[in-house]
């Protein structure tokens, strides 16, 4: 966990890419988070921000589309910048 906002119940998770770190491993990564927090008591939304400063992901998008919602438990909104 990067950032907690206890009152707000919000956690805020940052990934880097690098080399060996790409859209397979960053999507990875992110699922075994989203799992974790979804059991978190202080965390209600789960903020996920991919910070790709060289444009290694192949397609930013589509990880941000494909692991962003909104469940029960907890709201998931994944960004990636830039693009």
């Amino acid at each position: 966990m990067d950032f907690l906002l206890k009152a707000e119940k919000i956690v805020v998770e940052v990934k880097m890419t690098r080399d060996g770190l790409t859209d397979r491993q960053v999507g990875s990564q992110l699922i075994e988070d989203i799992a974790r927090y979804q059991a978190h008591p202080e965390c209600k939304t789960l903020v996920c921000f991919v910070f790709d400063p060289t444009n290694l992901l192949a397609n930013p998008t589509a990880l941000e589309s494909d692991l962003s919602r909104t469940e029960a438990a907890v709201t998931v909104k994944v960004v990636v910048a830039p693009q």
